[in-house]
Formats: structure tokens, sequence, C-alpha cells
């Protein structure tokens, strides 16, 4: 049965929805930006460093559960501007072995949610259970 957790580190969804759903095979978290961070505010409009950011962030989350960036099998990345793909990468890469990416989506969405330039949505594998 999945369960729904809120993250009690991060302000409460605004909308009908959970931080993570987990079930027994899989962690699905919803997209976070640094708008959904205490100190991402002050980040805001720089690419570069709402990725590292977020990307930090999910670890943290994954890590909680057991898990690791290592288990993500996919990736959604809306980017308010799409030309900013490559500064994007550039910081994105760094959080994964080389040549052991997850499947990914990247769309240019101008209208993130609180500001934000990023927003990133991920399913990972979950650790077996004893």
């Amino acid at each position: 049965m999945p369960q729904y957790i809120d993250d009690p580190t991060l302000p409460k969804p605004s909308f009908p929805g959970s931080h993570m759903v987990i079930d027994d095979h899989y962690v699905f978290i919803s997209g976070l930006t640094v708008t959904d961070l205490s100190n991402g505010k002050a980040t805001r409009g720089d690419v570069k460093e709402e990725t590292r950011l977020v990307m930090r962030e999910l670890e943290r989350m994954l890590e909680q559960e057991g898990g690791s960036l290592a288990d993500i099998v996919r990736v959604d990345i809306h980017l308010a501007d799409l030309r900013q793909i490559n500064a994007l990468d550039s910081i994105y890469a760094e959080f994964f072995e080389p040549g052991r990416y997850p499947a990914r989506t990247c769309t240019e969405s101008p209208n993130i949610c609180g500001g934000s330039t990023v927003e990133i949505t991920l399913m990972a594998k979950r650790p077996p259970q004893e």
C-alpha cells in the first residue's frame, strides 16, 4: 500500500498532493523548486544555483528513505527558459556518475510556481526493505 509523506522540513504543499509517495518498489517525489526551500529565495533566477539547491534537497529526501541519487530512474525538469539548458546541465551532471544518467524529460515552463526558474520531479527505485 502506498505511503503519502510530507517532508516536515518543507512547507506543506499548497496543492492537493504529497511531497513523496512511496510504494514497495519506487519513491516518487513531487516537483521541487527553490521557492519550496527556506534558503532558496536568494538564489531565484540563478539557474545553476537553483539546480544545485534542488538536487541537494532531492538527495536529502531520498537518503531519508534509505536511497540515493544513484537509485533515480526518471527525472522531469521544467525550465523557465529552455535556452538555459546548458547551464542547468553543467550542474545536474555533477550529481550522477558519468554514463549512468536517469531517463529525463526537460520542458520549457515559463510560469513555474513561486517565480523559480527550475522545477525537478523524480522517480527512484526503492531499496529493498527488510
